[in-house]
């Protein structure tokens, strides 16, 4: 149903000039997300403080219209696909990093503002924010703060939920809230912080955010390891990870995608590589060598052909060369790929690597995994021309194969991509009805009128 000329008038009350748009071809562009899904919005806001947040919210609520909140739009789950119309509630103009508190290793800033440019906010201190999603250029705090997103860094130093202090937000019902604490211990009230990261903007948008910062370490190292097989990756995962040195980034490659990199970008790699990791360690320069040493002898199991320790920038980017390669190699092959971001226990990962090479076997589809291998977050990237029905179909089948192999790993769907639209109706398999029941509910106390983010991260509720 298109916007009355009531809701609009009064919406354009509460902006400034050039702060709104309203005609379908100035609009059309923040139907998108990175999912490349579209619904084309009715009208885009975009606030600049958090009353006027206040103000649009308490207007929809008026109006009965549903509200998308978005940042620069490179989720890519459909998150941020405006499926009813209705009113986008673009965050991008609120980027300013408000406070920097270096005494007490804090920085408060709006959703907009970009990693990137928290991290040069943090690091003119000498800290940074933990997260750190391959997107930090151009993504926003806000949609790290939505979809809980992380990164390598994630396996040492955590995820948003573990590096965000509080939060001021706006409910779906217009209430302009505040949640956590601006010091590191606090258990006052529940923790509603952790509740609304990770919500997907599904209940409370919000509009400034209190993060801990992190001392940059003064030294870091970088080592690559190859594997004649993906068992004796793993096992050298799980070796690194039992011992003290925790490092800050541990990626992994399967061998499909190392012969991939061969032949794309010609990376002085060995044939019948089985796997590769880029481990880094961080530290006082005083221990580095030596936590270097235990981080190699873990790695050393059998099966490792090859680890080298970079010496200088030049080699470290040489290193990191081989994983840079991987995704413009697969932008080539395969530029409408299907990515998912499943999760499975470290010790488990061989497990999942075989059972996806079964599936690729069986339903003829070409499967290439990479990721996060220190905490099990390992990119499924399924290969397919889309145009082609066969293989549009063939891969439907494989996904829900891939989910259920997940489960059964004890794994879970997403590990920081998010649920949106790609994967809402999947979450029924990992989520049993009480909890979900009870997720409905909490929707329905933040957001009586269901009108924020409307069909976002939950299966529609059971009929009562």
């Amino acid at each position: 149903m298109p916007l009355s000329r009531d809701f609009l008038d009064a919406l354009s009350g509460l902006l400034s000039e050039g702060d709104l748009l309203t005609e379908p071809g100035d609009c059309w562009a923040y139907g998108y997300d990175n999912s490349k899904r579209h619904a084309a919005p009715d009208a885009v806001a975009f606030p600049r403080e958090h009353d006027q947040v206040v103000s649009l919210v308490r207007l929809c609520n008026e109006h009965r219209v549903a509200i998308t909140p978005r940042g620069r739009g490179t989720g890519t789950t459909g998150a941020t696909v405006p499926t009813q119309g209705g009113l986008v509630l673009s965050l991008e103009r609120m980027d300013r990093v408000l406070r920097v508190d270096p005494d007490n290793r804090v920085l408060v800033a709006q959703p907009g503002v970009t990693n990137l440019a928290i991290q040069q906010a943090a690091g003119a201190h000498g800290f940074f924010w933990p997260p750190d999603p391959t997107s930090a250029a151009v993504c926003t705090l806000g949609g790290n703060l939505a979809y809980n997103s992380a990164g390598p860094r994630a396996v040492k130093y955590g995820t948003p939920r573990e590096n965000t202090l509080g939060l001021r937000a706006v409910t779906g019902a217009g209430e302009s809230i505040r949640t956590g604490v601006m010091t590191t211990k606090g258990v006052v009230g529940y923790d509603l912080t952790r509740l609304i990261i990770g919500s997907e903007g599904t209940l409370a948008i919000i509009t400034e955010a209190v993060l801990k910062l992190t001392p940059k370490p003064a030294a870091r190292r970088t080592l690559q390891a190859i594997y004649a097989d993906m068992a004796s990756a793993a096992h050298a995962v799980a070796a690194i990870m039992a011992q003290p040195v925790v490092p800050c980034a541990l990626e992994f490659i399967d061998g499909a995608a190392i012969e991939m990199i061969r032949r794309q970008a010609h990376a002085d790699l060995p044939e019948g590589a089985g796997a590769l990791l880029m481990i880094e360690v961080d530290g006082s320069p005083a221990g580095l060598d030596e936590a270097v040493r235990e981080v190699m002898r873990a790695a050393e199991v059998a099966g490792c052909l090859s680890i080298k320790a970079a010496a200088t920038q030049a080699e470290v980017e040489a290193l990191w060369a081989t994983r840079k390669a991987l995704s413009p190699a697969l932008r080539s092959i395969a530029p409408k790929k299907i990515n998912e971001d499943v999760v499975v226990p470290v010790s488990r990962i061989p497990e999942l690597i075989e059972g996806l090479g079964t599936l690729s076997r069986q339903h003829a589809i070409t499967i290439v995994n990479f990721g996060h291998a220190g905490n099990g977050n390992i990119h499924v990237n399924l290969l397919i021309n889309p145009d082609d029905p066969r293989q549009a179909a063939a891969a439907e089948h494989c996904l829900q194969e891939v989910f259920a192999l997940v489960l059964r790993l004890d794994g879970t769907l997403s590990g920081e991509h998010g649920i949106g639209l790609v994967k809402r109706d999947f979450v029924a398999l990992e989520i049993d009805a009480p909890t979900l029941a009870l997720m409905h509910a909490i929707k329905r106390q933040f957001d009586p009128q269901g009108l924020l983010n409307p069909e976002k991260a939950l299966p529609p509720a059971a009929a009562t």
